[in-house]
């Protein structure tokens, strides 16, 4: 008999696991693949340092950061270059955000007053901004509360190629609720987002930047987390195909090996969670099962420098999708981070997919791969053939937090609450960032302890 099992090696299940183990308890770790670490994964090859998915974290949402300062890894940490200018595309132009933005949102008027982003009337719409009435206290679409505040314009060039872009989505069907509760608070507080982000202080800290990375890539974390936690912790190649009983639970492995348990907590991502848990109560299953997700490829380029005539002064750049082709975003890697390519060399991501364009996925790597170099051979001036090639392909790995996604949650943890000893923790739950992730994972595992 455990006490207990993790189910997955994502970040989730090993900083659960990390928890655990600094209560005295020795979790063993069950995980479909052949290594932890999940959607975080990092490729070191001839000099090219590639995070084929995530490859920051967030300094505003400390749990993270404080995970790497436990682990021995806090004075690794360091920002990204300067600067850190982003761009979006329009109409075939790479035009810089304006200075003074958070979220892409002005926090100064003179900035926003002077970019080529918006037309006279869009700027004029989004100053009125100051002067709306609140909404209602009820969830709603990224597209509805930024198209309410500030404009058509707004929900364009900002909201949908930036807000819903970082997770993959469609911005008229994200919940700003769930994903951006600080902009629906602002609103609650001061009666203006622009008001309120005016009156926030900036944040403060050791550390400058909004993001922070490892010269490794970001794999340094849970690779560190593995090293910590020891060998013995994990069964790799193990799949869990159902999981009976109510303290002590069995789980059955897709080999029929049966485990026991006295708590599981389930990390992997809800849809293949789903199956797992119906065999348990067919309605927390439905629940699980009812949160979507997007499935996206990252393609990865090495080039010397002297191919691309872009200066790439800045961090990469967003495509609203009335501008998009194949292309979500590109990211300068190199110009982001230090330590990502060998000297006289540059590293490029493109991004696909997403919610808004499934069936890019269709295609094979090679097409993928080839039809991403052609649009940014466009717009940054490449010649010739890349060094090196990367493709990811990340299949219903982002999670959707739809409008309701709350009120999906609770149905969930109502469900769990006649279950003593079974948790659920992970990106499709509370939280989609590693930040968010660490954090909740930790509270779930405190709360496992207790009952052992």
């Amino acid at each position: 008999m455990n006490s207990v099992v993790i189910i997955g090696a994502g970040i989730s299940g090993l900083a659960a696991a990390w928890e655990l183990k600094k209560r005295g308890l020795e979790p063993l770790i069950l995980e479909r693949n052949h290594r932890a670490g999940g959607v975080i994964l990092t490729e070191r090859i001839g000099g090219f340092v590639i995070d084929g998915g995530p490859d920051s974290l967030l300094v505003q949402k400390p749990a993270a950061i404080e995970l790497c300062r436990e682990l021995g890894l806090g004075d690794r940490l360091f920002p990204t270059l300067l600067p850190r200018t982003a761009f979006v595309l329009k109409r075939g132009r790479l035009i810089p955000l304006p200075e003074a933005s958070v979220l892409g949102l002005p926090t100064r008027v003179r900035p926003f007053v002077g970019s080529p982003l918006f037309s006279l009337r869009g700027k004029i719409r989004m100053a009125t901004e100051l002067l709306r009435a609140r909404g209602t206290d009820t969830d709603e679409s990224i597209a509805q509360f930024i198209g309410r505040r500030f404009g058509r314009e707004a929900v364009e060039y900002l909201a949908e190629p930036l807000l819903a872009g970082i997770h993959a989505g469609d911005v008229d069907q994200l919940s700003v609720r769930s994903l951006f509760p600080r902009l629906a608070a602002l609103e609650r507080t001061h009666g203006s987002v622009l008001r309120g982000l005016s009156a926030t202080p900036p944040q403060s800290g050791s550390t400058p930047g909004a993001f922070v990375s490892l010269p490794g890539g970001i794999a340094e974390l849970p690779e560190a987390l593995a090293r910590a936690l020891g060998p013995g912790a994990f069964r790799y190649n193990s799949c869990v195909r159902q999981i009976s009983g109510n303290g002590p639970y069995k789980l059955t492995l897709d080999t029929d090996e049966a485990l026991y348990a006295r708590v599981v907590i389930v990390t992997v991502p809800a849809w293949s969670a789903a199956p797992m848990l119906a065999s348990l109560d067919t309605a927390l299953g439905l629940s699980c099962a009812d949160i979507p997700y997007a499935s996206t490829v990252t393609v990865a380029f090495g080039l010397r420098r002297d191919q691309i005539r872009h200066p790439l002064k800045g961090t990469g750049f967003v495509v609203p999708r009335r501008d998009r082709k194949l292309l979500m975003a590109g990211t300068w890697v190199s110009s982001k981070w230090p330590h990502r390519a060998p000297e006289g060399h540059v590293l490029l991501r493109a991004f696909i997919g997403g919610a808004t364009n499934p069936t890019a996925l269709h295609r094979n790597d090679d097409d993928l791969a080839g039809l991403a170099l052609d649009e940014l051979s466009r717009l940054l001036g490449i010649e010739g053939d890349p060094a090196l090639v990367r493709v990811f392909r990340w299949i219903r790995a982002t999670p959707q937090y739809t409008v309701g996604h709350a009120e999906r949650i609770a149905a969930i943890d109502g469900r769990l609450a006649g279950f003593a000893g079974m948790f659920v923790t992970g990106s499709g739950y509370r939280g989609t960032g590693i930040p968010d992730c660490v954090a909740d994972a930790r509270a779930t595992a405190a709360k496992a302890a207790a009952l052992i």
